[in-house]
């Protein structure tokens, strides 16, 4: 089994990057993995953190239409270049958190997605520089008020709300190029999304060199490469559940947002 690299809070209120082990213990590192963090002889034992969000970001750059069958279902062609948007890194929220469900919306949609972590600061660089710059891989819901993507014309509220951004459940540094992606819906047997990972338009490496050559991308920075075809909405009180083959799954509750008076 491929390496698990964490990041966890013990109770104590303490940060900690970590490898999951096995028996689910941690053992910590002395820095991010991405900033050569290596292992300490402190062990986390399985009920001794609380697993949160595998990095904290600077901001997280995400593309749209990157599929082409996902572009077609949203009623418009492939772009020819990516089409990029930033989700704020308030949204980042961990597996086994609750997506808060905000009143300002009537339709909020999963969008399962690969995520790439980066490991070393990015600026202009070529498909072929990038390819050493991504560090690992996790799992992403790029969680969507529909409505309100619809009715702004531009995507920050829409995607930038608390809780829209569930990043883990662990980072992994190899990844099959055709692994297969897949999003469940609570106990439903068969996926609402499924597609190989190798079928996007633009791929990882291009990705993050058209993003270098926009804006300078950081250490444990996120790239979201965009979702398949099947997206849809979720309600109040469901579950989602994200696959991908060789990291795992990454799974969230959905629950109301409580209303404040503005």
């Amino acid at each position: 089994m491929a390496q698990r690299y964490v990041r966890v809070k013990i109770p104590t209120g303490q940060i900690y990057y970590g490898l999951l082990q096995l028996n689910r213990s941690v053992q910590v590192l002395d820095a991010p993995p991405w900033l050569q963090g290596q292992p300490t002889d402190t062990l986390l034992s399985s009920d001794g953190y609380q697993l949160l969000a595998p990095c904290a970001p600077s901001k997280i750059v995400a593309v749209g239409k990157n599929y082409p069958a996902h572009a077609a279902e949203m009623g418009g062609a492939v772009p020819k270049e990516p089409l990029l948007f930033l989700k704020p890194p308030t949204s980042v929220s961990a597996a086994h958190t609750d997506i808060l469900y905000p009143p300002q919306s009537q339709r909020v949609d999963y969008e399962g997605e690969l995520a790439l972590i980066l490991g070393d600061r990015c600026v202009d660089v070529s498909p072929k520089e990038a390819i050493s710059k991504i560090w690992g891989y996790t799992i992403a819901n790029d969680v969507t008020a529909r409505d309100l993507q619809q009715l702004d014309g531009q995507w920050t509220r829409a995607k930038g709300f608390d809780s829209f951004c569930p990043l883990g459940p662990w980072i992994v540094r190899e990844l099959n190029p055709g692994a297969t992606l897949q999003t469940f819906l609570n106990d439903a047997p068969n996926p609402v999304q499924s597609t190989q990972i190798d079928r996007m338009v633009f791929s990882p490496e291009f990705l993050v060199s058209y993003i270098s050559h926009v804006m300078t991308l950081l250490p444990g920075d996120v790239v979201l490469t965009g979702t398949p075809e099947g997206v849809g909405p979720m309600q109040i009180g469901d579950s989602i559940r994200v696959e991908i083959e060789g990291i795992g799954q990454l799974e969230n509750t959905v629950i109301a947002r409580r209303s404040t008076q503005m």
